[in-house]
């Protein structure tokens, strides 16, 4: 009963920090299923065939005609935006996990465990911006090991959470926390996908 009443509790708290804050949750909602035809018609050729070499299509068109840029860019300018747009989530997601973390109402035994989480992503956003310098500089093998690398954290974070359920009164994995992670994965997906196309076509 109390680590279900615990479980209840963060994720309330947890969608009121997200409120409160005003943190942006677009990379979340790009990463649900789309139907937006419409969009994918006004996209250029280019956009829509390197989004055709990725496992995520359509969150493929809507992260990269959320910049403007992906107009004129080449299919090394559009990896640059993937990675970009994964950056920003784990920036989003940074900040969201710490400011839980400093909420009056988040219990103690769940504080040091957001804190940690809100590391791990923050260690994400330090090897996506690694991997855009190397984007900038051509170094697409060492941009791939950066990206992967980011992908992996947010798993920490869940295994961390299953860890101190199992062995205290902690709170289970939140939902809001599971949909960024899945937000994330798929834009590494799509950024890993566009640098191996790259690397294709040099």
């Amino acid at each position: 009963m109390a680590t279900a009443a615990a479980s209840r509790m963060l994720v309330l708290l947890l969608i009121q920090v997200n409120i409160l804050f005003h943190l942006s949750d677009s990379a979340i909602a790009l990463a649900q299923p789309q139907h937006s035809s419409s969009r994918e018609r006004h996209q250029p050729a280019l956009v829509q065939s390197t989004c055709n070499s990725t496992s995520f299509y359509d969150l493929c068109i809507a992260a990269l005609a959320a910049d403007p840029s992906s107009t004129t860019a080449d299919v090394p300018g559009l990896c640059a935006i993937a990675v970009s747009a994964a950056a920003a989530n784990a920036t989003g997601t940074a900040s969201f996990l710490s400011n839980a973390s400093d909420a009056a109402a988040t219990p103690d035994a769940d504080r040091a465990l957001l804190r940690t989480c809100a590391g791990k992503y923050a260690a994400a956003r330090d090897a996506l911006l690694a991997a855009r310098a190397s984007l900038a500089e051509q170094d697409y093998d060492y941009a791939f090991v950066h990206v992967s690398a980011a992908a992996e954290y947010p798993a920490v974070c869940r295994a961390l959470f299953r860890r101190q359920q199992r062995t205290s009164r902690a709170a289970a994995y939140p939902p809001e926390l599971a949909k960024r992670e899945e937000a994330l994965r798929r834009l590494c997906t799509i950024t890993l996908d566009i640098i191996s196309l790259v690397q294709t076509q040099e």
